[in-house]
């Protein structure tokens, strides 16, 4: 069945509609590390458009600012600046494009014999828990650090629990497209009551143009931060698979094997490494618009194609990135309650799935080590090299996937994981060859 083209008014409508949906989160974590949003909408519509290039414009997904960077990006952005950091994420992202090589050398279940659910479940568990201390001082009107009092204690406290109220109750009780909006739901209604009790300050929208070439920030290239960054790059790679096998899943299309997850990781590290370029976060496939793509049943490309247009556009509204800008951290902290307590359900849910067996002790030590390293804010190395945070618990947690050996009493755990991934991919293609 032929689909529309390109020019097709409703493709270009639903195409806004998509950007309408990933918003919220897209420009949350630029806020939230201090990188600007009008970079990071400009990043995104031009990562996309490079990841459709590379995968042929055969999947329909949109790129945008990688959740599992904030920790990183805001202690990198602290400890060496942001030209350092982008340099850095730079580098993260030439490890997707090696690790695509890798999967066409040895196959799509290379990621899974490397990072079982074992170690990507408790790295993904820390990603959320790290940051919880930043999300409750937002939301109390704090600094990210809990400093310096950026907000009156009481005003903050109303403000983050109204935008946190909003999010929840749209996610659980929303119905059709409007259930896929529960972050933007609840900026809008926590900006807005921030608005009403005086905490919105328009000083710099008022004084910015209407045109205006985002601040865009060169990388600087400097060895400490990289060998910090690179580590990062472990747990998003599997969050990638799980990506695609979703919208292979919507779509009924086997995009494992075509266009290959090899060109779906070089297109994600790619597309990552020119929004370092320009100062932009890490780029990732977004889940909501996954969840819009089954909803609408629209499955075309080119409507991602008029997304990462569309963005690219607002990028250069200077007004528009101001008032981004505008938005009080309080609004912020109630919803990052949320996401990133969510981020640590899917690490517990990860285990879960997997039945991963904590009776084991060859899994419990895994799981143990990570976690504590991991929250515990464990410190490898001194001076000019160190090694902390989410970087070293998943180095930690993948060698020990290597070391340790299976359980002498059960079935080697990385056999079944293989196997498990094995059977995803033949029943994906049976479903193809059905059709």
């Amino acid at each position: 069945m032929n689909q529309p083209g390109f020019w097709n008014w409703k493709i270009i409508l639903i195409g806004a509609q998509m950007l309408f949906v990933a918003f919220g989160a897209m420009v949350l974590m630029p806020l939230l590390t201090g990188l600007d949003p009008s970079v990071a909408l400009f990043t995104a519509g031009l990562g996309t458009l490079l990841f459709q290039w590379i995968t042929r414009r055969s999947i329909p997904v949109f790129l945008a600012s990688s959740f599992v960077f904030v920790a990183p990006i805001s202690h990198g952005i602290k400890q060496w600046g942001v030209p350092a950091t982008m340099g850095a994420l730079f580098c993260t992202a030439i490890v997707y494009v090696v690790l695509g090589a890798l999967v066409k050398w040895r196959g799509p279940g290379f990621l899974h014999r490397l990072m079982p659910p074992v170690v990507t479940g408790p790295i993904i568990m820390v990603i959320g828990l790290s940051l919880a201390p930043t999300a409750v001082n937002f939301a109390m009107g704090l600094d990210g650090n809990g400093e310096m009092q950026m907000f009156p204690y009481a005003n903050a406290l109303l403000v983050s629990m109204v935008a946190m109220l909003t999010t929840l109750l749209v996610a659980t009780l929303g119905h059709g497209l409007f259930r896929l909006l529960p972050i933007l739901c609840g900026v809008l209604v926590g900006y807005l009551t921030a608005l009403a009790m005086g905490m919105v300050d328009f000083t710099t929208v008022s004084q910015s143009s209407w045109l205006e070439v985002p601040a865009f920030i060169a990388p600087t290239f400097y060895w400490p931060a990289i060998l910090f960054m690179v580590p990062v790059a472990l747990a998003p790679a599997i969050e990638h698979v799980g990506d695609v096998l979703a919208i292979s899943n919507v779509t009924g299309k086997d995009y494992i094997r075509k266009p290959g997850l090899h060109r779906t990781l070089t297109g994600d590290g790619v597309a990552s490494m020119v929004a370092a370029l320009f100062g932009g976060p890490p780029n990732t496939t977004y889940s909501e618009v996954t969840g819009a793509v089954m909803l609408t049943r629209v499955f075309n490309p080119v409507v991602m194609t008029w997304t990462a247009i569309f963005a690219i556009g607002l990028a250069f509204i200077g007004k528009f990135g101001q008032l981004l800008q505008s938005i009080p951290t309080p609004v912020m902290g109630g919803i990052l309650i949320l996401m990133f307590g969510s981020i640590a359900s899917v690490g517990m849910n990860t285990l879960i799935k997997a039945q991963v067996d904590l009776h084991a002790q060859r899994n419990l030590v895994i799981v143990a080590v990570t976690l504590i390293f991991g929250i515990g804010g464990m410190v490898v190395g001194n001076g000019e090299f160190t090694l902390q945070g989410i970087s070293l618990c998943g180095l930690v947690a993948v060698i020990l996937n290597q070391v340790l050996p299976a359980a002498p009493d059960s079935a080697d755990d990385l056999h079944q994981e293989q196997a498990f991934v094995d059977d995803l991919l033949d029943h994906a293609q049976g479903k193809k060859e059905q059709r």
